[in-house]
């Protein structure tokens, strides 16, 4: 079967309209030899005359007629879907976003990002995912919409990113802690009981690699996958946590940091999505909601 020119739907529409080749012709910007081969076109494909001679004028056939209650609506609908997308409308937004994050991201910034969508989309609603690895299939299966975190060596190349803020290491412990005064040296702070934050793939840490090119190593006490862990045990032990403080921002409220008497880089916090999502509306609102807040909320705080 032959597929029709659906272009010929923009000529009808325009004969159907002002009843005149002429007319039509001068709508569309075409010459009247044009539009009657045009026409011609038309009448084979619908296998109907469509507009026959009435004296002077052109007059619609039945099958005109029924068209016309078609086209109009049909042409409407055809250019609306190949033009660009209307307006984002926040306040009768309906969506839910995905988020994948650790659960410090989540725990800090969640609140801020909550209060944005409720005051500017109600009708927007957040999930948020744990993260418990770098793999980017979520976000390729279109599971996830966003996703944060460091981008890492298994990050999807065709991923687009964005930087969130940077952010240092640092040591937490809580205020009886023997380091929470006076200055931490490299070999004071190996002498402690550590928390380790590691995610199942992960090798060495960064902290410890810095510490073996020192000639020393920690005393692991335990292991767990996320920050706001580390920083709970921290809390209620004598343990030394170590955690990205614009990270964990607002988390660290009642507990001692202190600058890491250790060569340890700097991180990227970005957010990643999938290039699909790039000229969605609604996700381009999520992507610059979410730096904002992150620019808001997360202020470095001084380490004592």
């Amino acid at each position: 079967m032959t597929t029709p020119d659906l272009n010929l739907l923009i000529v009808l529409d325009a004969l159907l309209a002002e009843g005149s080749v002429a007319r039509a012709a001068r709508r569309l910007r075409l010459s009247p030899s044009a539009m009657s081969r045009a026409l011609a076109r038309l009448r084979q494909t619908t296998g109907d005359p469509l507009l026959v001679r009435a004296g002077r004028g052109l007059t619609p056939t039945p099958r005109a007629q029924a068209l016309r209650e078609q086209v109009g609506p049909l042409l409407r609908a055809a250019l609306a879907a190949l033009g660009p997308p209307p307006a984002l409308d926040l306040a009768a937004l309906q969506r839910t976003f995905t988020l994948r994050a650790t659960d410090g991201f989540a725990e800090n910034f969640g609140p801020r990002l909550i209060a944005r969508l409720h005051a500017e989309a109600p009708g927007a609603r957040l999930r948020f995912v744990l993260k418990l690895d770098k793999d980017s299939e979520p976000l390729r299966k279109g599971e996830v919409d966003l996703e944060t975190g460091v981008i890492g060596h298994t990050a999807g190349p065709e991923l687009r990113a964005r930087a969130l803020f940077r952010d240092r290491f640092v040591g937490v412990v809580r205020p009886s802690h023997p380091l929470a005064e006076g200055e931490v040296t490299a070999e004071s702070f190996a002498a402690g009981r550590h928390i380790l934050v590691a995610r199942r793939e992960q090798g060495e840490s960064r902290v410890d690699r810095a510490l073996t090119l020192l000639g020393l190593q920690r005393d692991i006490a335990v292991t767990v996958s996320g920050f706001s862990a580390a920083l709970a045990l921290a809390r209620a032990d004598e343990l030394i946590a170590v955690v990205p403080s614009r990270h964990t921002g607002y988390l660290l409220d009642g507990l001692v940091s202190f600058p890491l008497p250790l060569d340890v880089p700097e991180i990227t916090v970005s957010m990643l999505w999938h290039p699909r999502m790039d000229a969605d509306p609604a996700h381009q609102w999520l992507r610059n909601t979410l730096k904002q807040v992150c620019d808001e909320a997360c202020p470095a705080r001084p380490a004592r």
